[in-house]
């Protein structure tokens, strides 16, 4: 098993994407900590996942809840092999009609609290640990309304590749993982709220060259590949999980010729 003996934090792991990691990281021997800001859903999550995971109800918006979290991490774990620096927001952000707060806090939570999530984790990390950040093809699709979204996601990849060159000299390794559309809770919150999983995936697929949404365990899988020695010589690196969106898209349905 990969994972024996190895401690994990997944930031947002109660749901979608972390709570896919979360199961696939304990299933490959691990243990894990899992973060929300949901009590009953991360109670929840953590009674499907079992013995082996920690649930921590923090706000990683606020940086004082950044420290407690990591001092309840070293006072149960004692070190960390792996971060996945998970959790984000989204939320409509169009030119004209947006304020200043709601701008800023999703980069609060999407840029700001990934930084001081990864800057916190590291007195407890040591040579062979690994740094994941999730991203997203966000960053450079130029959707309409997404600025501050795409632009934290555009963010993160740039980060990561910083981190990686600063962090070389300790043996960690920092990669990141490129989301596209994933059938995760994402889709029916906020704005979206009242859509479903299944009627996103009809409206997207045929923009897909795939033809569908990716699960989150298909996303999970490349975090925990890259978080693995499997990858232990990858640092600075991106897996990209979008059908070929980004790759290939003239490849999708909409643009294919009927034969």
């Amino acid at each position: 098993m990969r994972f024996t003996g190895k401690t994990a934090l997944v930031t947002g792991g109660n749901s979608g994407i972390g709570f896919a990691a979360a199961q696939l990281f304990i299933a490959d021997g691990g243990r894990v900590a899992i973060t929300g800001r949901d009590r009953a859903k991360l109670d929840n999550a953590v009674a499907e996942l079992g013995e082996n995971a920690l649930g921590i109800v923090a706000d990683l918006d606020d940086p004082n809840a950044i420290d407690a979290m990591f001092k309840q991490i070293q006072d149960s774990f004692g070190s960390l092999d792996i971060v996945f620096a998970n959790a984000g927001i989204s939320g409509p952000t169009p030119l004209g009609g947006t304020t200043a707060a709601a701008f800023e806090a999703i980069l609060r939570t999407n840029l700001t609290a990934v930084f001081l999530t990864v800057q916190g984790a590291l007195p407890l990390m040591s040579e062979g640990g690994s740094i994941v950040l999730n991203g997203s093809v966000m960053r450079q699709l130029g959707s309409p309304g997404s600025a501050a979204y795409s632009a934290t996601k555009a963010g993160v990849t740039g980060m990561a590749k910083v981190f990686a060159s600063e962090l070389v000299g300790r043996g960690i390794r920092v990669n990141t993982v490129i989301p596209g559309g994933t059938r995760t809770p994402i889709w029916t919150r906020g704005a979206r709220a009242g859509a479903t999983l299944d009627g996103t995936e009809e409206a997207l697929s045929p923009s897909i060259p795939l033809g569908r949404l990716a699960t989150p365990e298909e996303v999970a899988k490349a975090a925990l590949f890259l978080a693995s020695d499997d990858a232990a010589g990858i640092t600075a690196a991106e897996i990209v999980v979008d059908g070929g969106t980004t790759g290939a898209p003239w490849g999708a349905a909409l643009y294919r010729r009927k034969s």
